[in-house]
């Protein structure tokens, strides 16, 4: 009896460093991917000398906010912000209804071909058609300098799609389809009252990746758009932090006013930073929950 208290104790005691060991390697990698979001928040508003020198580690040093002034001064930054929460909005509908509608489709076995195209959808993964025959379709079609070109030209990612379809063919079983349709309900109706209600998880992970990336493209805006007007958040960021280099290495006057546009343009690539990932940071927390449930069942079913 006592020899099984001793060995009880024991496993008790075992679990015990386990947790230990997961807590200090959880704390370990949560640092690592932590500190630099953090110390590029602290950056942003710290002398850049003092950054440069090391000397800014875990508080600001040299606070200053001359580098969210210049940011938010610039002409075209509230129109820029204006696009990316449209093309963003716009943009992740349109994409989470096709990409959800064609996993559905494609997830059905009675579907002729849908083999074919799956590896089809899988091929383009691999290869693409390159740049100088996109933008002539673009300008075949009169998307170039729209608002339409941002929301179509990469509406559906195949990667998106594949996980969407795992999630399909593992949530939505056949025995479900088969009841469904012999109480008269068509492939429309299931799609909508069926498939879609069970696929929560499913949508909020597609939601944050197609928004993720809307928000943060910047080169089919370089490309296929012309009138400053269209131009989403990114590119007028880079416009400006461009501008604001460009500026300090050939400002006129003395050493001093050259130091400081310099120093302000340091500034400004931490400022920047933060100014375009404060909306997608606050997004996140909205569909966290369902963020994990739905990329993992994606990517090891089916």
């Amino acid at each position: 009896m006592a020899k099984k208290k001793s060995e009880f104790g024991s496993e008790i005691f075992a679990d015990k460093i386990f947790d230990i060991i997961n807590w200090i390697i959880v704390l370990f990698v949560l640092l690592v991917i932590c500190y630099p979001l953090y110390f590029i928040f602290i950056a942003s508003f710290s002398d850049p000398d003092m950054v440069t020198n090391g000397e800014v580690l875990f508080f600001p040093r040299g606070i200053s906010l001359r580098s969210y002034e210049r940011t938010f001064q610039y002409a075209d930054i509230w129109s820029g912000y204006l696009n990316s929460l449209i093309n963003t909005f716009l943009g992740t509908i349109i994409s989470v209804s096709a990409t959800i509608a064609a996993a559905y489709a494609l997830s059905r076995k009675e579907m002729p071909g849908c083999g074919l195209f799956m590896k089809l959808i899988t091929f383009t993964m691999f290869f693409s058609g390159g740049l100088i025959p996109t933008y002539l379709i673009v300008k075949g079609l009169g998307l170039y300098n729209t608002r339409a070109v941002l929301l179509l030209i990469s509406a559906v990612s195949a990667y998106n799609l594949i996980i969407a379809r795992s999630f399909m063919i593992a949530n939505v079983p056949e025995e479900l389809h088969e009841a469904a349709t012999l109480d008269g309900c068509d492939e429309f109706k299931f799609f909508f009252k069926v498939a879609v209600p069970i696929s929560k998880a499913l949508l909020s992970v597609m939601i944050l990746l197609y928004a993720v990336a809307q928000w943060n493209s910047y080169f089919n805006a370089l490309v296929y758009i012309s009138d400053r007007k269209l131009y989403p958040l990114q590119v007028i960021l880079r416009e400006l932090l461009i501008q604001t280099e460009s500026t300090a290495g050939r400002v006129a006057g003395d050493a001093a006013s050259q130091a400081e546009m310099r120093k302000l343009a340091n500034m400004l690539k931490y400022s920047v930073i933060i100014v375009s990932s404060v909306p997608l940071l606050i997004a996140y927390s909205f569909v966290q929950k369902y963020f994990e449930k739905g990329m993992m069942i994606g990517a090891i079913k089916g």
